[in-house]
């Protein structure tokens, strides 16, 4: 799991660049919205930290590098446009940024298979690789 640090900065990134459907924070249910509609969340299940530098306690740099999963989920029978759109602009939102002290890089394409279904909905979803160093 990602640090405090970069779970805040890439849900505020998320949250001051998405509009065209709910963002769903800490989504322990699976649910979403009460009404269906689609839906983005985050999941960050993967990280691990190095210490980079040594001999200055206190300044030595710690770098977390890991990625970050954006999840877009919407009902069925919709067709592929509106999914792989908003997917592409969500990647779009994290490609090659740098933002609250992480680094990201190219967030992976959508994949469309089988296991995009899920009792009645669309799931999609890009991981995005990250840096981020602190000092301690």
């Amino acid at each position: 799991m990602a640090g405090k640090a970069v779970i805040d900065a890439v849900t505020a990134r998320l949250q001051a660049n998405w509009t065209l459907c709910a963002i769903v924070l800490d989504d322990t249910t699976g649910q979403g919205p009460g009404d269906g509609s689609p839906y983005v969340t985050l999941e960050f299940p993967v990280a691990i930290e190095n210490q980079i530098t040594i001999g200055s306690p206190g300044n030595n740099v710690f770098r977390e590098t890991g990625a970050f999963r954006i999840k877009l989920v919407a009902p069925t029978g919709k067709g592929l446009s509106q999914a792989t759109d908003w997917i592409d602009q969500l990647r779009a939102i994290f490609r090659g940024k740098q933002f609250s002290g992480v680094t990201t890089y190219a967030p992976s394409p959508g994949a469309i298979d089988n296991s995009n279904y899920l009792g009645g909905k669309f799931v999609i979803s890009s991981s995005v690789p990250y840096y981020s160093d602190l000092f301690a």
